[in-house]
C-alpha cells in the first residue's frame, strides 16, 4: 500500500455525526483565539483540520479532549451534550487524542505504556500476561506485526512510538480520534505505515480528526475539510471541492501561484562558492557538484538516498575522505562544523527541536549561540543586531527572553536561521527549512532565501517536496544510492525528478536506445 491510495476518500453514505461541535468560543485573558466554530465528525471518515499557525487548529483540538474547557458553544458525542474538565473524561466516552508531542514513558514497555493506570489484574497483582496478548492483538487489528508489546518505548523510533500513541487511543475502545501533526517527524516509508493504519480504523467506523501542513495528506486521506484563520472559521467543504491553490488561497489569502517567489530583482549569478569533485566518504560518493553565487540549487531524491548525509559531509559532520573540495576558489578540506563555520558555511539541521534548538534558552541566546561558541569577538555586535534580524523576519513573540519552545514552528525555524544568519554565511546548506511549519510561515522563508541570493549568498537545499524543490531551485540536483543520479534545469517537473530518483529515468533511456 502506498501512499497516494491508501484511503482514497470517496463520497459515501451520509450518517448521524459521532460528534458535533456548536459554536465553540475559547478566550485567554480576554482574548479570543477561537471563535465560534462549528464542525460534525462522521463514522468512516477523516475530517481534515488545516490553517496556519496560530489559526486555532490546537486550541480546538484540546477544547475536543478536555484540556482546555469553551467558554462558549457546545460538544455533543452520539447526540448526548458532554462537557469535559479532563482528557480522561473525554477517553471514557471514546474521544481519544494523539497529540504531535508524545505522552509516553521511555522506560516502560509498549504494553505497559497502552494500558498504563487501567493495567488488567490478576487478584492484587497486575496480569502481565493478559496486558501482552491484549496488546498484541490490538497492534495487529492495526496491521502491526512488528512491535513486540515487551520492548520499551525508549528503545522504539518516532514511527512506533506514534503506534503505540494510537494503539494507546484504540484501546480505550475510541469512536473519534483526532490526530495532530501525525507525520511530522515520520519518515515516507513510515507515513505509508501510518497511512495504512488509519484505512484500517476507518473500516471500523472510527471518526478521525486529522490536523497537517502537508497539503498531500490532506487530500490523500481527508473526505471533508475545515479551514481556521485567526481563530474563526473560514469554511468547511468537501474535500472534493478544493485542490491545493484554493485550500491556500483560504489559509493565507494568497495565489498559489505567488506561493513560490521568483528570483529578487538584481539577483546575479556570481562565482563558484562551492565545488566537490569526486568526493566520497563512507555515506556518499562519487560526488561532482557545484554552487554558485546567487543561486539556489535543490537536491532531490527519494528518503535514504544520501541528500542528509551529502550535506552534513560539506559541512564537516562526517568529513569527506576522498575527492577534493574547493570553497570560493581555494582547495580545502573541512574536519568539523566549526571548521566550516570559520569558511563561511551554515547548516540549517532537518530537526530543529533535537538540533537545531536548546529549546529551553531564550530566543536571544539561541539566536547568540553559533556566534557566542565561534566568533566570540562578534557576540557584542550581533547582540545589537539582533532585534532587527529577528523584526526583519517577523518573528512572532512576546520579548527576546521568551523561551523558544513557547514559539510555533513556524518561529522556531525563523529563530534557528537568524542563529545562523548572525554568521554572515557565504554558503547555506539547508535540510528540509520548512519541514512542520504553516504555509504562511513557509512562504516568508522562501523570501528570506531569495534575499539571501540576491545578496549573494549560495543556497544548497535538501527538500523532500517536490513541489518546494521545482519552486524554489535555480537547478535541481537529484541523488540516488548516495550518489548524484543527474542534474535537471528550472521548470523542470515532479515527474522529471522522480525518473531520476527511482532509475526509471535510466530504464526508459535503455529502453530508447536498444
Amino acid at each position: 500500500m502506498t501512499s497516494n491510495d491508501a484511503v482514497a476518500p470517496t463520497a459515501s453514505t451520509p450518517t448521524q455525526p459521532v460528534l458535533r461541535a456548536t459554536g465553540l468560543t475559547k478566550r485567554f485573558f480576554s482574548h479570543a483565539v477561537l471563535e465560534d466554530v462549528s464542525l460534525e465528525l462522521h463514522p468512516g471518515q477523516v475530517h481534515g483540520l488545516v490553517g496556519e499557525n496560530g489559526a486555532g487548529k490546537s486550541t480546538l483540538m484540546k477544547v475536543l479532549a478536555g484540556v482546555h474547557q469553551p467558554d462558549e458553544g457546545t460538544v455533543e458525542i452520539a447526540g448526548e451534550q458532554r462537557r469535559f474538565t479532563h482528557p480522561v473524561q473525554a477517553q471514557q466516552v471514546g474521544l481519544s487524542t494523539v497529540f504531535q508531542e508524545f505522552n509516553l514513558l521511555p522506560d516502560r514497555t509498549v504494553a505497559e505504556n497502552i494500558y498504563l493506570g487501567r493495567e488488567p489484574r490478576k487478584g492484587p497483582l497486575v496480569d502481565t500476561a493478559a496486558m501482552r496478548r491484549d496488546t498484541a492483538a490490538l497492534l495487529d487489528g492495526l496491521g502491526v506485526t512488528s512491535l513486540d508489546p515487551d520492548r520499551t518505548v525508549r528503545s522504539l523510533s518516532v514511527a512506533e512510538q506514534q503506534i503505540v500513541e494510537i494503539a494507546k487511543a484504540v484501546s480505550y475502545d475510541s469512536r473519534i480520534i483526532s490526530m495532530d501533526e501525525p507525520t511530522a517527524a515520520l519518515a515516507d516509508h513510515e507515513v505509508e505505515l501510518l497511512y495504512a493504519i488509519i484505512a484500517r480504523l476507518l473500516e471500523r467506523d472510527v471518526a478521525i480528526l486529522y490536523v497537517s501542513h502537508r497539503l498531500k495528506e490532506i487530500f490523500d486521506l481527508c473526505h471533508v475539510i475545515t479551514v481556521l484563520k485567526d481563530g474563526r472559521q473560514v469554511t468547511t467543504r468537501p474535500a472534493a471541492e478544493l485542490d491545493e491553490g484554493a485550500l491556500v488561497r483560504l489559509m493565507v489569502g494568497r495565489e498559489m501561484s505567488a506561493f513560490f517567489p521568483e528570483p529578487a530583482p538584481g539577483t546575479e549569478v556570481g562565482e563558484e562558492l562551492l565545488t566537490l569533485t569526486g568526493a566520497g566518504n563512507g555515506y556518499v560518493d562519487a560526488i561532482d557538484l557545484r554552487l554558485r553565487a546567487g543561486e539556489i540549487v535543490g537536491l532531490a531524491g527519494l528518503q535514504g538516498s544520501g541528500r542528509t548525509e551529502l550535506v552534513e559531509s560539506i559541512f564537516g559532520v562526517t568529513p569527506l575522505t576522498r575527492g577534493s573540495l574547493t570553497l570560493h576558489g581555494e582547495s580545502t578540506t573541512i574536519g568539523s562544523p566549526r571548521q566550516a563555520i570559520r569558511r563561511g558555511l551554515a547548516l540549517i539541521t532537518e530537526d530543529r527541536k533535537a538540533k537545531g534548538l536548546a529549546l529551553q534558552q531564550s530566543i536571544l541566546d539561541n539566536a547568540l549561540g553559533v556566534v557566542r561558541s565561534v566568533f566570540p569577538g562578534r557576540t557584542s555586535e550581533a547582540r545589537a543586531g539582533m532585534p532587527g534580524v529577528l523584526s526583519s523576519m517577523a518573528v512572532s513573540a512576546r520579548a527576546m527572553d521568551q523561551e523558544v519552545q513557547f514559539l510555533s514552528g513556524g518561529n522556531q525555524q525563523k529563530v534557528v536561521l537568524a542563529r545562523w544568519l548572525s554568521t554572515n554565511p557565504r554558503v547555506m546548506l539547508m535540510d528540509e527549512p520548512t519541514r512542520g511549519i504553516d504555509v504562511g510561515a513557509k512562504h516568508a522563508i522562501y523570501e528570506l532565501m531569495r534575499g539571501l541570493a540576491a545578496d549573494g549568498v549560495g543556497i544548497l537545499m535538501v527538500s523532500s517536496e517536490l513541489p518546494e524543490v521545482i519552486g524554489m531551485s535555480d537547478r535541481i540536483l537529484v541523488m540516488r544510492d548516495g550518489r548524484l543520479a543527474g542534474e535537471l534545469s528550472r521548470g523542470s517537473t515532479e515527474e522529471d525528478v522522480l525518473a531520476l530518483a527511482t532509475g526509471a529515468g535510466e530504464a526508459r533511456h535503455t529502453e530508447d536506445v536498444a
